[in-house]
């Protein structure tokens, strides 16, 4: 397995990149902006949001001391219900917790009703990156859970993580990195199964893959589409999708040509939405000439990209989300690089190949532990879940109408 890039590395290379340094220019900020924090506890990390039942859901990590005085974590899961947060539920605790400011938990309602959620674990005699990724399951709407095993079928002390997951038939359908061929001197690469009360056998998707960027996942008119950023053996990083069709999964293909060569993963990976036949897929890439941000549109399901738009200022950190609007364009956030090592939170929507103007929701930091925000689309509003980084991380969320985003 290639080793990682650590962030300063990354961020270092950056601003080597020829026209890229520190600061930006003027951003018009939000217009309708709603603040409305979780009830998470400072030093709160890995915050994710998702649809269930209807409603606007946030899950996320909190640290936690327990009886025996061990530094541990739990699970939290809350809804919005009525503009204000529920009492949070505790879905999983424990000290084993890979709490992780790039491989974060997540949470979906499957076909049946019930909800499940991920989270890491690391495994028992493992290194420091032999995680597990296991699953709960709750069937009264998030108040209690129960465990429901592990995602992956090899019981090899291994990395694994890096999840997505969509609705599939009558069960859900899970991606994620899986590093068991890394043991024996293979490779990472990319794994699928489905999971209802428990996790099926899995599949293997592709066979060589970046080590640690995340994974996204949607449903297209044809069936589930997932990207990632692939590997090849020149150690070409850009990002491919593969595509469930009637006749099976596709082969890999690449999203866009960036010819991102670096020797380790830059942990920043794409995201994906769909509706239909129309797939927007936005990503980081460091390709000479520079850094930056971009979506790109697919009309046939994801089996074709057109050319793609830049979404950045000219100093991209990236670490991006993607929402599609009913009219077919797509909003993408990221994180810009401001001076003095401070960083922005915005957002810009992409109509008929053109960007419109950027917007600013926040200031954070450009540290990992800023993490990564995340950004839902539900109705006519977007919402947004961020970390603020300091001395004791604070966890933001907030919502903005879509018609504010020109």
């Amino acid at each position: 397995m290639s080793r990682r890039l650590r962030p300063a590395v990354v961020l270092a290379a950056v601003l080597a990149l020829p026209g890229i340094s520190g600061g930006a220019g003027p951003v018009r900020p939000a217009a309708g902006w709603k603040p409305l924090d979780p009830p998470a506890v400072a030093g709160s990390l890995s915050p994710n949001l998702s649809l269930a039942g209807g409603e606007v859901t946030l899950t996320w990590l909190e640290p936690l001391v327990d009886p025996k005085g061990r530094q541990t974590h739990r699970l939290r899961v809350s809804r919005l219900s009525g503009g204000r947060w529920s009492a949070p539920a505790t879905a999983a605790a424990g000290p084993d917790f890979f709490a992780n400011w790039a491989d974060f938990p997540g949470l979906i309602q499957s076909p049946d009703g019930a909800l499940l959620v991920f989270w890491l674990a690391r495994t028992t005699g493992g290194g420091d990156y032999d995680y597990a990724v296991h699953l709960a399951r709750s069937t009264d709407g998030g108040r209690t859970w129960k465990p429901a095993g592990v995602l992956h079928d090899d019981g090899i002390p291994a990395e694994h993580g890096f999840v997505a997951w969509v609705p599939e038939g009558k069960s859900v359908r899970a991606f994620w990195l899986d590093g068991r061929e890394t043991k024996s001197g293979g490779a990472m690469t990319l794994r699928t199964a489905t999971v209802t009360d428990k996790a099926g056998a899995s599949e293997r998707l592709d066979a060589r893959i970046c080590d640690c960027c995340q994974t996204d996942a949607a449903v297209a008119a044809d069936g589930p589409v997932v990207v990632y950023r692939d590997r090849s053996d020149d150690e070409i990083r850009d990002i491919s999708i593969i595509r469930r069709t009637a006749a099976g999964w596709s082969r890999p293909a690449r999203v866009h040509a960036d010819e991102w060569k670096i020797p380790g993963c830059p942990v920043n990976g794409p995201a994906v939405a769909a509706a239909g036949r129309k797939v927007a897929v936005a990503w980081f890439t460091g390709a000479p000439p520079g850094a930056q941000v971009q979506v790109a549109f697919s009309e046939d399901g994801g089996a074709r990209f057109g050319a793609p738009v830049r979404i950045d200022a000219g100093k991209p950190l990236g670490r991006v989300d993607v929402a599609l609007a009913p009219d077919g364009s797509a909003v993408v956030s990221w994180l810009e690089l401001l001076e003095g090592g401070r960083a922005a939170v915005r957002l810009r929507r992409v109509r008929n190949g053109k960007a419109g103007e950027p917007v600013e929701i926040a200031r954070t930091g450009s540290a990992r532990a800023s993490g990564f925000p995340r950004l839902l689309l539900a109705g006519d509003r977007l919402h947004l879940s961020w970390v603020e980084d300091g001395d004791a991380a604070r966890l933001h969320a907030g919502s903005l109408p879509l018609a504010s985003i020109p």
